[in-house]
């Protein structure tokens, strides 16, 4: 059995500054930030990593850190980084519709992203859109944007996945919705 030795550290913290546009509450586990665009919310568990406002800077920190500890703090920071931003600017993803073979029908109604006639298939393919997500189609491009960044990147794959077909070579049916453009 290998022995196993953690080496803990006084203490570890990571800071962000805050815009003045931008108000972040922790309530615990949740963050909350709001901003010029709207509020994001996300739960964020760990009993031995705190987190606070203070000064215009979140801080999270973490007494008597093991290398487990350091691993959260680094995750949060760019959960948080990454909500702060989203609510400044949108997150956008960027689908191109690819139809060579039988001319697509792609449409968004009542949260719902719809897909006629791919491959001459009767019965459509429909994807169920979350909150919070936009889904516009212009031309043979769609735009995916939201201020939550997981769950725009979520949407696009889920839309990329929807005209997956496995069965076909894809050097020669290249028919489908493809992801160009991911955010960053």
């Amino acid at each position: 059995m290998p022995i196993v030795i953690e080496m803990k550290a006084d203490l570890i913290e990571e800071f962000i500054e805050l815009p003045e546009t931008v108000k972040v509450e922790v309530k615990p586990p949740m963050v909350i930030v709001e901003g010029p665009k709207g509020k994001v919310e996300k739960k964020l568990i760990n009993p031995r990593v705190n987190m606070q406002v203070k000064d215009g800077k979140f801080r999270i920190y973490a007494k008597n850190a093991s290398k487990e500890q350091k691993m959260f703090i680094g995750t949060f920071l760019a959960h948080i980084t990454n909500m702060v931003r989203g609510v400044q600017e949108k997150f956008e993803y960027q689908l191109k519709i690819c139809s060579g073979h039988f001319p697509m029908n792609v449409s968004v109604k009542n949260n719902e992203f719809i897909v006629k006639n791919f491959f001459g298939e009767k019965i459509p393919r429909v994807l169920k859109l979350r909150d919070g997500v936009e889904v516009k189609i212009k031309g043979d491009e769609i735009f995916v944007r939201s201020m939550d960044k997981e769950l725009a990147g979520q949407t696009a794959g889920s839309i990329e996945q929807l005209t997956r077909r496995n069965k076909y070579d894809h050097r020669i049916f290249q028919d489908g919705i493809y992801i160009t453009v991911k955010a960053k």
